[in-house]
């Protein structure tokens, strides 16, 4: 599933495209909405904006396209009549003389009255949002220090959008790594110490990981690695994907971890900190 940075990027894309643009035709796919389209077909694009892993295409005349392209839902921008080759279902088209946006295979789709979006059952449980260029490492922490948040594993934590929106299962194993976490622990169960590692790793790899099309890698390493003719795949993350590759810190192998049908990647000796009552202390470094 696209996370964060991903919808970001698309909206980024989109946005190009389309806004400030007057809409010659607006078409769906699905039955449920099908007559939104005649209505939105002329009207200017006014804002193209990510929520979480969400997207709200703003109308002018008072209505929002939402979109959620879940698993399998992807944006593409093309020429006029230039349609890609592909397989997949055409959801959503808009369309003016300068580009056509057109989302494929995403099944969640609503078209809502603008002053009600914040209502929406999913934008309306979003916690901080990463991507959100207001908010800052003050605002992260407070919600890394709310109660509401303490009993919960941190590996289920960082997939609810109602803490920290935008996170998905890369960014997971990557914030628990550079944070010096393990998966398993409670969020209540930190020091000071490691939920300012947590908050400062979520901000910083999430920001990183939109920046840069998703290395969340050590940047100085990952140019190394390319430099060496490494595949963008190989060096892009410093455990994601890594099963049984060598921790590119401490030479352990990485080992893979399913909870919850979701699959961890953790360094058993950069993460291998130990946990005594409420304290975390940080393991030496080989």
């Amino acid at each position: 599933m696209p996370e964060g940075p991903e919808i970001r990027r698309a909206a980024d894309q989109v946005a190009a495209a389309i806004v400030g643009r007057r809409a010659d035709r607006v078409w769906f796919g699905l039955p449920a909405i099908k007559r939104h389209g005649k209505a939105l077909s002329g009207q200017r694009v006014i804002r193209v904006e990510p929520r979480g892993k969400a997207l709200l295409t703003h109308f002018e005349g008072g209505r929002t396209l939402y979109t959620h392209n879940q698993l399998y839902g992807r944006w593409q921008v093309v020429k006029p009549g230039k349609l890609p080759r592909t397989s997949r279902s055409l959801r959503v088209a808009i369309e003016n003389e300068h580009r056509w946006a057109l989302l494929y295979s995403a099944s969640d789709i609503e078209v809502l009255p603008t002053d009600q979006v914040n209502a929406h059952p999913y934008i309306a449980r979003l916690g901080v949002e990463l991507l959100d260029e207001t908010i800052r490492l003050a605002d992260v922490l407070r919600q890394v220090d709310d109660p509401r948040f303490a009993r919960k594993s941190l590996a289920a934590l960082l997939l609810d959008q109602g803490f920290l929106a935008g996170i998905g299962n890369y960014l997971r194993s990557e914030i628990l790594y550079v944070a010096r976490l393990r998966s398993e622990w409670k969020l209540g169960d930190l020091d000071e110490a490691g939920r300012a590692r947590l908050a400062a790793a979520a901000l910083d790899l999430t920001r990183q990981s939109y920046r840069t099309r998703g290395i969340t890698n050590d940047l100085e390493r990952a140019a190394s690695l390319k430099a060496g003719g490494m595949s963008y795949g190989r060096y892009r993350h410093h455990v994601f994907d890594r099963e049984g590759e060598p921790c590119w810190e401490c030479g352990t192998r990485v080992i893979r971890r399913n909870l919850g049908g979701r699959a961890v990647f953790e360094c058993g000796a950069c993460q291998g900190e130990h946990h005594v009552g409420k304290h975390t202390k940080p393991a030496r470094k080989k």
